[in-house]
């Protein structure tokens, strides 16, 4: 019986995401380690809201502004993927006591290899699958916070690859309404033009980042999800 049990125990954690993305484990360590550093100045206290993410996170510079009535906290770090947020999603949230956390991650589908990692896209399975390990890892520390997550937003750049971006998208909302204090911000309509296209006019050059008009219309969807859930 030990044995069965030992053998089980090794398919679990043969299983895991930690082991599966393993080599994804030390590629931001050293942005990290500058976030951990961060929380010695300021930590997210229970009339803040804790922000997490990838390049859009930490590139809001004017959060604190566009975010008013809200104080903000931000620990995003350039090119963040879900695989490999789920080795520094612990450390990220560990520190905080926040009114609530939010979300946005958005290179996990790109229509390319990743340069650093050498990673190929995911499946929209994959995405969620990662997003549910992310989401049992913060319930570990924070039971009862409200989580939010900002939906990938559709973006000229990687517009050859919405159907599965916007996939990935519904699923994890399709779990988020199946959690309590887990919620969805829908963003797609507000970017999506008439003619069916994301609106240039929100991004800058590289068409992928949020540009001030962007990041301006982001903060309401935010700010105006947050009134309605009463944060």
């Amino acid at each position: 019986m030990r044995n069965l049990i030992f053998v089980f125990i090794g398919f679990l954690l043969s299983c895991s995401p930690l082991k599966k993305y393993e080599n994804t484990a030390n590629i931001f360590e050293d942005e990290i380690l500058k976030l951990e550093q961060k929380d010695y100045q300021s930590k997210s206290s229970e009339n803040s809201l804790l922000f997490i993410g990838s390049s859009s996170i930490r590139g809001w510079d004017k959060i604190e502004e566009d975010m008013i009535p809200y104080s903000t906290v931000k620990r995003g770090y350039g090119g963040a993927h879900y695989y490999d947020l789920i080795h520094f999603i612990n450390r990220l949230v560990k520190n905080h006591n926040p009114k609530a956390i939010l979300i946005f991650v958005a290179n996990d589908i790109t229509g390319s290899k990743n340069r650093i990692n050498n990673h190929k896209d995911l499946k929209p399975k994959e995405v969620k699958k990662l997003f549910k390990f992310i989401y049992k890892s913060i319930r570990k520390l924070h039971k009862n916070t409200p989580i939010l997550v900002i939906e990938t937003t559709p973006t000229p750049s990687r517009w050859k690859v919405w159907d599965k971006i916007s996939k990935a998208n519904d699923l994890i909302e399709r779990f988020c309404n199946s959690k309590p204090q887990l919620h969805y911000i829908n963003t797609r309509k507000k970017f999506i033009g008439d003619d069916g296209l994301p609106i240039k006019s929100f991004f800058v050059k590289d068409m992928l980042h949020l540009n001030r008009s962007g990041y301006i219309l982001w903060s309401n969807i935010i700010k105006e999800k947050l009134k309605k859930l009463k944060i």
